[in-house]
C-alpha cells in the first residue's frame, strides 16, 4: 500500500478528511441527503420540504438545523417564512452526481443528474 503523493496527488491534511467525512455523515441519512436534493433543486421553507420529502415539520425543521450548523444549507428571513437553500455549488455537484450514477446503474432515467461522463471524468 503506498502512502506517498502516487499519480500527482498529495494527500488531504487530517483535518480536510475529519470535515469531509462529517459532512458526507450528515448526508448519510435518506431524509437529509432528500432534503439537500430537494434544496439543489431551488430554495424552499419547511412547509413544502416536509411536503416535498414526506417528513413532519418537526423533524424536517431538525435535520435543517444540523445542515444548517455544518454549513450544508442556509437560511434567510422572508416575511415571517424561512427559506432554506443550498448556496455551497461545490455540495449541489456531489449530491447530484452521487443520485445520479446510483440512479442510471438502478435503471431510472437521470434527467437532470450529473454523470461522471459530463464532468468529464
Amino acid at each position: 500500500m503506498s502512502t506517498g503523493t502516487g499519480g500527482g496527488f498529495q494527500d488531504p491534511p487530517a483535518e480536510v478528511l475529519a470535515e469531509a467525512a462529517a459532512a458526507f455523515g450528515l448526508l448519510a441519512t435518506p431524509a437529509r441527503l432528500h432534503i439537500v436534493w430537494a434544496l439543489a433543486q431551488g430554495e424552499s421553507d419547511v412547509t413544502g420540504l416536509a411536503e416535498r420529502v414526506g417528513g413532519t415539520l418537526p423533524s424536517v425543521s431538525q435535520h435543517l438545523t444540523k445542515l444548517k450548523l455544518a454549513g450544508l444549507v442556509r437560511s434567510r428571513r422572508e416575511g415571517r417564512r424561512q427559506v432554506y437553500l443550498v448556496d455551497d455549488p461545490d455540495v449541489v455537484t456531489v449530491v447530484r452526481l452521487m443520485v445520479g450514477q446510483l440512479a442510471e446503474r438502478a435503471g431510472y432515467p437521470a434527467q437532470g443528474l450529473v454523470r461522471l461522463r459530463e464532468l468529464g471524468a
